[in-house]
């Protein structure tokens, strides 16, 4: 049971039930039919990934995550620009390691990718080591925050002009071509846990990505960020992101979640899930020691599954239900004031399909750019309806 405070909580940003639906591309490798196991059916390549990307703008979502890694998989802002093109009326969330690519020109291949999308860009921001290094973690707060500030001078300004402790000595006209969102750039998203990644975030970011927790960890954490960004004058946004498995039963729901598991090898799972770099980060980490108080089933609470974890590194749990029980658990995010939902299953084309067919159609999706006068408004946003789900 949830603490009372919480259950009372009515934030006044999703009163009418307004959230952007995104779902997640597999640039980074691991799209598969059994967890634990590497699927050749399913490999990381331009034609797979965008294969899912084009079937989510089809069926409507508004947003798509393309994570980078440099161990497998595409390199983000290539295929952003190549597949991107192809796409109708979805946004990108183009993760961007800072630090790998010198901030003005970062700035300038951003904006450029912004025109190639009319506005249908927005970035995840990742303060991670650079590959094949292990870095002072405060360096890397340092250089995170300072690529953040050249992006913005480099965005809105005429020049940019810069000396900082990473980036010194830095005096050149900005890029000549400003992104075609003219009102502060692409939104910033931003995930991490630790004090140094919550500062950066607090300070210079617009929406904050978490991870599945018990719904009193995540409000916690939500309470915290609120408060140090009202410190520097700011409100942010909040993101969930967590992978799904919604069937039009819960038993079928459920013995999905088993099947995902039927071919599960601990020793293969382990070098699967170490392949990435974020592997041992205090969010992973976390979300480790939260499995460890789940039931024998490995849920961690009621409709949240954290048997994800066992076989892949980031995100591990998923909302396992009928659509009802899926659109309740999603409803209870929003009463937090959750507005922007990044979600995926396995296989991610076959369970982007489910989650179009049976609850999408249920929630009052928007993108969260227009909802922050990013860009303007292309259709209307209609208010959840309460009630039971129609579906044949």
């Amino acid at each position: 049971m949830l603490p009372q405070p919480i259950e009372q909580i009515k934030n006044i940003r999703t009163q009418n039930r307004v959230c952007e639906v995104a779902w997640f591309d597999d640039l980074c490798g691991g799209d598969t039919e059994f967890l634990g196991n590497l699927d050749p059916e399913r490999r990381s390549n331009y034609a797979h990934c965008t294969d899912i990307l084009l079937t989510a703008d089809r069926l409507g979502y508004k947003n798509i995550l393309l994570p980078t890694s440099y161990m497998v998989g595409q390199e983000v802002l290539t295929f952003a620009g190549a597949a991107g093109a192809q796409t109708q009326q979805i946004n990108l969330l183009a993760a961007i390691r800072t630090g790998e690519i010198h901030p003005p020109m970062l700035a300038r291949h951003i904006a450029t990718l912004d025109h190639i999308l009319k506005g249908r860009l927005t970035i995840n921001i990742i303060n991670s080591d650079l590959p094949g290094t292990k870095e002072d973690h405060q360096m890397r707060y340092k250089r995170c925050e300072e690529v953040i500030e050249i992006l913005k001078q480099g965005w809105t300004q005429d020049r940019v002009v810069f000396d900082g402790e990473i980036y010194k000595g830095i005096d050149l006209p900005a890029a000549p071509v400003k992104p075609y969102q003219q009102n502060g750039g692409p939104l910033l998203y931003f995930g991490g846990i630790s004090p140094g990644s919550k500062e950066v975030c607090a300070k210079h970011c617009d929406v904050f990505l978490m991870w599945p927790e018990p719904e009193a960890s995540i409000y916690a954490t939500m309470q915290d960020l609120a408060e140090r960004a009202d410190k520097h004058g700011r409100t942010l946004d909040f993101g969930f992101r967590a992978h799904v498995i919604v069937r039009k039963t819960e038993d079928e729901a459920r013995q999905y979640a088993k099947r995902l598991m039927s071919k599960f090898d601990l020793q293969q799972a382990e070098a699967i899930k170490h392949r990435a770099q974020d592997s041992r980060s205090e969010g992973v980490l976390r979300q480790d020691e939260f499995r460890k108080q789940a039931d024998a089933d490995d849920y961690i609470e009621p409709h949240l599954w954290g048997g994800i974890g066992r076989a892949r590194s980031g995100c591990g749990a998923a909302i396992v239900g009928n659509p009802e029980q899926v659109l309740e658990k999603l409803d209870r995010y929003m009463d937090m004031g959750i507005r922007s939902f990044i979600l995926s299953g396995y296989p991610l084309k076959d369970e982007c399909e489910h989650f179009a067919e049976l609850v999408l159609p249920h929630l009052p999706n928007a993108r969260l750019s227009e909802l922050q006068g990013r860009t303007p408004k292309t259709e209307p946003v209609t208010p959840l309806t309460t009630g039971s789900l129609a579906y044949s």
